[in-house]
């Protein structure tokens, strides 16, 4: 007979609505010690305490910029240098060379300044004013003496 029992609670109970992270604990319990017991004769106490030597990361974008695995120095492996060139030739290739302009950025800033800027410019300074200064500009631009359009009623010929 085993010494120490560990008192276990009955299935009625684990399954109660308020139970539920007790049975799930338990369960991974039981699960632990079934793997630990399959695994006795080939884990150590230094496996089994020792931290992990690996790093887990959730993307592969950080072996993008990574070299291949093959390598070749000094004419060891002639094919796979051949092939190495290759490739190094077709990555330089694919690089486009610069296309020429047909406006310069000193003709494209005069031009956007003279376009949009003063457009810009007023409507920031519309965002930023204040009331008082929203009436007297809406006041400028619509003098008291005009009349306003109002609806006509249409004539009513005989």
């Amino acid at each position: 007979m085993p010494s120490k029992m560990k008192p276990r609670l009955s299935r009625g109970v684990l399954d109660m609505k308020f139970m539920q992270r007790t049975k799930v604990k338990v369960a991974k319990e039981a699960d632990d010690e079934q793997s630990r017991a399959l695994y006795s004769n080939e884990l150590n106490e230094k496996m089994l305490n020792s931290n992990s030597n690996f790093i887990v990361e959730p993307s592969y974008s950080i072996c993008e910029g990574l070299i291949d695995g093959r390598l070749s120095f000094r004419g060891m492996n002639p094919e796979l240098e051949r092939l190495m060139e290759l490739e190094q030739a077709e990555k330089e290739g694919k690089t486009r060379p610069e296309q020429p302009k047909d406006v310069t950025d000193q003709e494209m800033v005069e031009t956007y300044y003279a376009n949009q800027a003063p457009a810009a410019s007023k409507t920031m300074s519309k965002k930023f004013s204040t009331k008082n200064e929203f009436h007297k500009r809406k006041s400028n631009e619509n003098p008291k003496w005009q009349k306003k359009a109002h609806f006509k009623k249409p004539r009513q010929e005989d």
